[in-house]
């Protein structure tokens, strides 16, 4: 399964409440993603962004609608993130959704794996992607489960 794609998950909105929230639960009120107006009227994006961060973070729960983890795993853990790029800015309003390929596994004590996984947040319409990020998740096997 190495090099194989695990699957695109559907297209989820990022509107400006989504970035207030975030911003609100982050301490991260830059004017940029939380001021409309002034975003509309200063920004070179021509009106608010989404945090990259707030990219970053739909991530993992995108992953998890895709079912990169196993079935006959009892966990997947977020282990770690090698590398990230933010590629392109996410205007308020705007769709994204991810793409996940599966490009290492690495075996670990007590049948336990790190799965590397290369993630690329698409935004609709943009022929530039959100972001990529390589993040790795640790897999514990399941009760039971023959360490290999």
């Amino acid at each position: 399964m190495v090099g194989r794609e695990l699957g695109v998950s559907a297209w989820v909105p990022i509107d400006q409440a989504r970035i207030d929230t975030f911003a609100s639960c982050t301490g991260d009120r830059q004017w940029i993603h939380v001021d409309v107006e002034r975003a509309k009227r200063e920004s070179p994006f021509r009106g608010p962004v989404a945090h990259g961060y707030l990219t970053l973070a739909m991530v993992a729960p995108l992953a998890m609608e895709i079912g990169v983890i196993p079935r006959d795993a009892a966990a997947g853990l977020n282990y770690g993130i090698d590398k990230v790029r933010f590629l392109a800015p996410v205007p308020a309003g705007a769709r994204v959704r991810l793409r996940v390929v599966l490009t290492g596994i690495e075996p670990k004590d007590g049948g336990q794996v790190i799965m590397r996984t290369q993630n690329t947040l698409e935004v609709e319409g943009s022929d530039r992607p959100a972001l990529v990020a390589e993040t790795l998740a640790l897999l514990i096997p399941a009760a039971g489960a023959r360490p290999q």
